[in-house]
């Protein structure tokens, strides 16, 4: 076999093992190894596979994950951001499905704090679908708004899979912050818009709630905002205003949340040992895969497959256009089936290369892709956004109640997935004025 063939058998077997549900991580280190060793030779394997997890775990950038993951836990654990639910129902109680809107509002806050989808989906769905319920909302309503918001929490910084796509695409992380604030609204928007339509042509899905709240209890509510608020001041203040790098940004985010966790008399020592257990458990799981992903790149790399497979597509005459629609297949597919991080290690050092060959933006093409990841959070069969939720809820509602609950909010985020890929101004006009 050639080279190319090699590298080429690699892959599918690469994909058999994922098929027989074998970890990513262990996938990838596996056939990495595997198809060095048959390349280059037992020392080439070996060396790669001592130097490659160092020069990898060793950029200093990557010690963000760890600390953004712990801000997010402790937020979770000591319950940080249960008075941006109650401000948002409070204020917007008046508006059709007010509680579902503000369902969508606390996750855009919560995602602020935190960088991962799975915990703004936990943290809310105990907040705001019991709530919800309570006030006779359709459980598929309650529950799709809430696993659907989750996905938010990639979206706007700081955001984890933003910070590992910038550290193996070589791309600005603030750059890709700045573009997913702009893409993070922008479905917020067509979230809120969901519900308000959906309710407004059928109003039994969100009764009216309405309650007579006085000026002086919204305002308590909005005072009840200040520990997310403040520690959302203190790391993009300080990150987009040049006083600390994205790095510093993590720890000084958690740093912060211990600290007003611990004024708010919410961080007890069982907490905050849980928050730092997942913290340490989430990162090696991640550092596994990354480190895979790394060595995948090595041996794509020295066979040539990923060249070839590159000009294949590029050389091949496909449009720009059909490239793009060839990716976005590929990873909605990928998302029924496999986690956001893993897709995305998967496939970067396949897909990298065929941007960069079209001549498309790699911080675009970063928020893009983060997007595309959150879609396949919530379609079936493997939505774990939609799993989240439903052990959150219990038996408050089933499994395909949640399913059918999240359908047109999926119709939305096509659309804005299509706007977002046709109009890549949009994502790349905060990082230009901002750079």
């Amino acid at each position: 076999m050639s080279d190319v063939q090699i590298g080429l058998t690699g892959l599918a077997l690469l994909l058999v093992l994922i098929g027989l549900r074998v970890p990513i991580g262990m996938a990838l280190i596996g056939v990495s190894f595997g198809g060095l060793w048959y390349l280059m030779g037992w020392g080439v394997a070996w060396g790669s596979l001592g130097l490659i997890p160092y020069q990898f775990a060793a950029n200093w950038v990557l010690s963000s994950v760890p600390m953004f993951l712990l801000l997010g836990f402790i937020c979770f654990h000591a319950q940080l951001t249960q008075g941006l639910f109650r401000a948002a129902r409070l204020w917007l109680a008046s508006i059709p499905g007010g509680l579902a809107v503000a369902s969508i509002f606390g996750s855009a806050g919560f995602a602020a704090v935190s960088g991962s989808s799975v915990a703004c989906s936990a943290a809310m769905g105990r907040i705001a679908v019991p709530e919800m319920i309570r006030h006779k909302y359709h459980p598929e309503l309650a529950t799709g708004t809430v696993a659907v918001a989750g996905t938010i929490g990639a979206l706007i910084p700081p955001s984890i899979i933003m910070i590992l796509y910038g550290i193996i695409a070589q791309v600005p992380i603030t750059g890709l912050f700045l573009g997913g604030i702009s893409a993070g609204i922008l479905t917020t928007v067509g979230y809120i818009l969901v519900v308000m339509i959906r309710v407004k042509l059928n109003p039994s899905l969100a009764p009216d709630v309405r309650e007579e709240v006085s000026k002086k209890e919204k305002i308590a509510a909005l005072k009840e905002t200040w520990p997310v608020i403040l520690i959302m001041v203190g790391i993009f203040g300080g990150l987009f205003g040049g006083i600390f790098t994205p790095t510093e940004a993590g720890a000084v985010g958690a740093f912060l949340a211990c600290i007003v966790a611990w004024m708010r008399k919410a961080l007890t020592w069982e907490r905050f040992r849980n928050a730092i257990l997942e913290t340490l458990l989430t990162t090696g799981a991640l550092m596994v895969i990354a480190v895979g992903a790394s060595l995948l790149t090595r041996f794509l790399a020295l066979s040539g497959a990923g060249d070839y497979l590159s000009s294949l597509v590029i050389g091949g005459g496909a449009s720009t256009f059909m490239v793009l629609v060839m990716i976005v297949l590929i990873y909605l597919l990928l998302g029924m089936f496999l986690e956001p991080i893993g897709a995305m290690l998967l496939t970067l050092p396949i897909v990298l290369p065929i941007i960069g060959a079209a001549d498309l933006s790699l911080l675009w093409f970063g928020v893009v892709l983060t997007k595309l990841l959150e879609i396949g959070m919530i379609t079936p069969p493997i939505g774990m956004n939609v799993f989240v939720i439903k052990g959150v809820v219990g038996n408050l509602a089933s499994t395909t109640s949640i399913f059918k609950g999240i359908f047109w909010f999926l119709i939305m985020d096509l659309f804005v997935l299509i706007f977002l890929m046709s109009v890549p101004d949009f994502i790349l006009f905060l990082p230009r004025i901002m750079g």
